[in-house]
């Protein structure tokens, strides 16, 4: 990367700041937070973020396919600078994938891929969330302590603009959940209304039937309560 794409410590803090979630999501900040990091960082050539939840490690932003590829190759056996970043919010770096013995699989993969050095800054993200900042370069030793105290700084202010989006992600998906819910309900309703006046029956009663016939179909309640809704409303425009 050219001198004229880097930015200033204090300009890439001030991004960070202003990022609004109103206009953006969690998908968004991850791509921002991986873009000004690489632009930021002294000796970054290409950066990704290692999200984990309930165990499960992604890549949720990266700015070239060679760091996917890096992180991935850690995901699938279970070790690595990421993983252990993430595990231990600490800060490793690895000053030659050639010589590092720590993590020999990934090591060797980095080097093939003329990655010689890396930096995994870990990220607490929320009470089930962590995750990873990782820098990577085509140099041994790119990271000097002070290329390594400004990563940690960034991942601080990457880590609150990340934990905002994250609630707000979490608040927005349960309305979602909710409004499916009250949907699914409705229909559920207007279903058994239909039964109980075909078969002159209960609401139990005919919420059973509904059951009986998604157990014997392999479908949800939801699925053919509307399609039962569906076809009376079919009957009644015909």
């Amino acid at each position: 990367m050219s001198d004229t794409d880097r930015l200033t410590a204090t300009d890439a803090f001030a991004r960070l700041g202003r990022i609004n979630l109103g206009e953006t999501d969690l998908e968004g900040v991850l791509e921002t937070v991986a873009r000004l990091a690489v632009r930021t960082v002294p000796g970054a050539g290409e950066v990704s973020v290692t999200l984990i939840r309930d165990a499960r490690a992604r890549t949720a932003a990266f700015t070239g396919e060679v760091a996917r590829h890096l992180d991935e190759s850690q995901y699938a056996r279970g070790h690595g600078p990421c993983l252990d970043a993430a595990a231990s919010l600490a800060t490793l770096t690895t000053r030659d994938t050639t010589t590092d013995t720590r993590w020999p699989h990934w090591a060797a993969r980095a080097a093939e891929a003329g990655v010689r050095s890396a930096l995994a800054v870990g990220l607490p993200v929320a009470e089930s969330v962590t995750g990873a900042l990782n820098v990577y370069a085509r140099v041994p030793d790119a990271f000097s302590p002070d290329a390594v105290g400004l990563a940690q700084t960034f991942a601080g202010y990457a880590a609150v603009a990340l934990a905002n989006a994250h609630v707000l992600d979490r608040q927005t998906t349960l309305a979602h959940q909710m409004q499916a819910a009250m949907a699914s309900r409705a229909v559920i309703e207007q279903a058994k209304g239909i039964i109980m006046g075909d078969r002159r029956c209960t609401a139990d009663e005919a919420f059973r039937m509904l059951a009986e016939v998604s157990r014997a179909e392999n479908r949800k309640v939801r699925d053919v309560a509307a399609a039962l809704v569906a076809r009376a409303a079919g009957a009644v425009a015909g």
